[in-house]
């Protein structure tokens, strides 16, 4: 079916709350390649909102889903278990940067993994409440709805949010809240809404995915830690977007050095598959009783089996590697562009989880999210998928797959710089 006879099938029949936007379907890809229903290619900048840090099909992920599938598709893991889980279980627990020996829960999204997170938090403290930051996203869920940072459009036409969930200031200089007065307003949720005998945990993306591409310093992700040691609350790093390659590292909290009791994590896990997890301190994971976690499909054969080949791809490629020089790569080339460009300001990366802003001029720092609209559209309309983010929608970040090719990077570098050109960057 062509584009246009699909769109016709969306509007009759996907709920608008649910509808893209975008009257392109995609009907094949490869690595940070794909072609719509129209058979137009078109450069991924985005994959699938940091999904796809190994590319598109990745050849070792295709062949290990098509050899689970002649084995096992489904039991329901709680019914009758089966080996991917556990083995990728052991292989989460080997890499992540927790307190401890640490155990898993297996989930489907990162919004499970969220909610998933908070209920071990409530059970391994006997508290309630949770403090999270300004920007951060943490899913669409009820719960995860109310713990997001920023309310359209994930809030606002859900009517009251649950409660005992409270908010911080995330640092980030550029707009005005520095580290020390976001340090100081955590300190204030917790003396006038959330006191510490009352808080289970908290929440924090260590880059803020969403909310802009905002690094945490590691110092305030030290008093983070420290707070909670000296108050028994549980800190959980949300690492869905961060996670898996994303910066350099495995895991983003790994700049900072700093532990957390729990960590979730999506997205890149399986190139694709949907599947999450939840991975934490023992004592912590194993705090509520029998078959207290879980879902029908959680960790399933399928997914599993993606997530074990994306763990050989980073050994037998080194994606790591390929991350770092990616990172620099982009963070040379943001650098020319904000010298070059009058409305270019704040570029910043850490690996390739880069991004810049577009703003009325670099004295004004005022945020310019028209600017940015255009600059996807017209990036869109040469054969370019990128993404604007951030609390006023002015940021454009970069997802595109670590994996990709030179040339194929630097076709959809030129097409930025022609559009920031095009629209008067």
């Amino acid at each position: 079916m062509s584009n246009k006879e699909l769109q016709a099938l969306k509007e009759r029949y996907v709920a608008a709350g649910a509808a893209s936007p975008n009257e392109q379907f995609a009907d094949h890809a490869t690595n940070a390649e794909l072609w719509d229903a129209d058979g137009k290619r078109m450069i991924d900048f985005a994959g699938g909102i940091g999904v796809l840090n190994i590319g598109h099909r990745h050849p070792k992920v295709v062949e290990a889903v098509k050899a689970q599938l002649d084995k096992l598709m489904h039991t329901c893991q709680t019914v009758m278990p089966y080996e991917g889980y556990v083995k990728l279980a052991e292989k989460l627990s080997g890499v992540v940067p927790v307190r401890g020996h640490a155990k898993v829960m297996l989930a489907n999204s990162g919004a499970e993994a969220l909610e998933n997170a908070m209920k071990i938090a409530r059970a391994a403290t006997g508290k309630t409440n949770v403090i999270c930051f300004d920007g951060g996203y943490h899913g669409r869920t009820f719960y995860t709805m109310a713990m997001n940072g920023k309310a359209a459009p994930y809030q606002t036409d859900f009517g009251p949010m649950p409660g005992t969930v409270y908010r911080a200031p995330y640092p980030v200089p550029y707009h005005g809240v520095s580290e020390d007065e976001a340090l100081r307003g955590l300190k204030m949720a917790m003396k006038a809404d959330s006191p510490a005998r009352n808080t289970a945990a908290i929440v924090i993306e260590p880059v803020l995915g969403e909310g802009g591409f905002y690094a945490a310093p590691t110092s305030f992700l030290k008093e983070i830690r420290k707070i909670c040691d000296e108050n028994d609350i549980l800190m959980i790093a949300d690492e869905v977007q961060s996670g898996f390659g994303r910066t350099g590292k495995m895991f983003a909290i790994e700049h900072s050095g700093v532990e957390p009791d729990l960590m979730t994590m999506a997205k890149s896990m399986a190139d694709g598959m949907p599947i999450s997890a939840i991975v934490g301190t023992d004592k912590y994971m194993d705090a509520s009783g029998p078959n207290s976690l879980g879902g029908t499909y959680t960790g399933s054969p399928t997914a599993c089996a993606a997530a074990l080949a994306v763990f050989d791809v980073f050994k037998e490629e080194d994606i790591l590697g390929k991350s770092q020089a990616l990172g620099e790569k982009l963070k040379q080339r943001f650098s020319q562009w904000q010298e070059q460009f009058a409305h270019v300001d704040n570029v910043r990366n850490l690996g390739p989880m880069a991004a810049f802003e577009l703003v009325e001029s670099k004295e004004s720092r005022t945020p310019k999210p028209e600017l940015a609209a255009a600059v996807t559209k017209k990036a869109k309309e040469k054969g370019l998928i990128l993404l604007s983010c951030g609390m006023y929608g002015n940021t454009l970040r970069f997802l595109m797959p670590v994996t990709i090719e030179d040339e194929v990077l630097e076709e959809g570098l030129a097409i930025v710089e022609e559009s920031l050109k095009e629209v008067g960057a």
